[in-house]
């Protein structure tokens, strides 16, 4: 298939030519066949998740990432209840703002844009704080390529009984966890991000005890997991509303291959190994990585602007475009930086050629 370029970004990321072809057949979302597969995609997502399935289900929703966490958040979060959101880049800042639109009760620990979440921090604020019934925070933050210490976290909000609500958005998939030995009780990622499908739809890995006390919680309609999960449950695979067929059939197509490739963990190496050689190969240009390399996510780095009044990030984008890469623009507010993804279907020699590319088309 044509490729004009390959998408060095957190997702939508590059797929594969079969992930692309499995969606030129059209589902009926009322087919038992399509809906088998749906149930499929459900139990498959949770093996995935924990080595010990039985107590945790999988809902699927509608929409980009952003929709399934609104979900989580507008939904398990009773009238009394209380969020503590942990937050060090946009997408925890999006959850805060989430809270906010729903009247959600909110306590924001804010660790700034290039500091990692600590324990310590954590932990000092639900002492401080016993009201906090929910804690919620985004594993790898894409801002500045941040990966947050989830076992770390994980272990204080256990400590304190708080239920947790895990933004694995941009490392579901990439990154080897288990939800039960995390004690994490909901896990929100998407099918655009480490599975390597392409957008449409998010998805909640939940504790089924978790879920059941939600109903008739939720502030929205069209966003309520509760309601989502129970007619998926009762109708074999139905969801409420009009599913995105082709989405879930390219999606069913990306699991096949995560398990061809060797699992979670065999991806997570490649991609480790990606950002690896991107990283050092950057660095040999002279670029400086915003982040010290051991709060590196696997994902996306972000490089700060060569200190040259000739740079232009435009012009840069635009050369590496016409070769045939598309990166990301900065998202911090204290430094002028881009980022450069390197997860989906991306390879070493993807990255040796961007390299070269780069190296070629250095002005500065």
């Amino acid at each position: 298939m044509n490729r004009p370029y390959l998408l060095l970004t957190p997702g939508p990321l590059t797929t594969s030519d079969t992930v692309k072809a499995a969606m030129l057949r059209d589902w009926c979302t009322w087919d038992k066949d399509y809906n088998g597969l749906v149930q499929s995609i459900r139990a498959r997502l949770v093996r995935l998740a924990t080595a010990s399935p039985e107590p945790y289900t999988a809902v699927l929703m509608q929409g980009s990432g952003s929709f399934s966490v609104e979900s989580v958040i507008g939904t398990v979060i009773p009238k009394d209840g209380k969020l503590l959101v942990l937050t060090n880049g946009a997408y925890g800042n999006r959850i805060v703002q989430m809270a906010s639109v729903y009247g959600i009760s909110t306590s924001v620990l804010n660790f700034g844009e290039t500091d990692s979440v600590t324990a310590a921090a954590v932990e000092d604020r639900l002492l401080a704080d016993p009201s906090i019934t929910h804690v919620a925070m985004v594993h790898c933050e894409t801002t500045t390529g941040m990966l947050n210490p989830i076992a770390d976290v994980s272990a204080v909000v256990q400590r304190y009984n708080k239920v947790f609500i895990m933004d694995a958005m941009s490392s579901f998939g990439g990154i080897p966890m288990d939800v039960k030995e995390l004690g994490i009780d909901y896990l929100i990622s998407s099918a655009n991000k480490c599975i390597q499908g392409v957008p449409g739809f998010g998805f909640v890995i939940a504790r089924t005890e978790a879920l059941l006390a939600c109903k008739g919680q939720a502030r929205s309609l069209s966003l309520d997991l509760y309601d989502q999960w129970e007619v998926m449950e009762k109708g074999g695979g139905k969801w409420r509303f009009t599913s995105p067929t082709h989405v879930v059939r390219a999606f069913d197509q990306a699991l096949v291959e995560l398990e061809d490739e060797g699992g979670i963990t065999v991806r997570y190496q490649r991609y480790k190994a990606n950002q690896k050689l991107l990283a050092e190969g950057m660095a040999q240009l002279g670029f400086c990585a915003l982040l010290p390399k051991e709060l590196h996510s696997p994902i996306i780095t972000s490089f700060y602007y060569p200190l040259s009044d000739r740079f232009s990030f435009e012009v840069l984008y635009e050369k590496l475009k016409a070769a045939g890469f598309v990166i990301y623009p900065g998202k911090i507010s204290t430094a002028d930086t881009f980022r450069i993804g390197n997860i989906g279907e991306i390879y070493k020699e993807d990255i040796v050629k961007l390299l070269q590319v780069i190296n070629n088309e250095i002005f500065w």
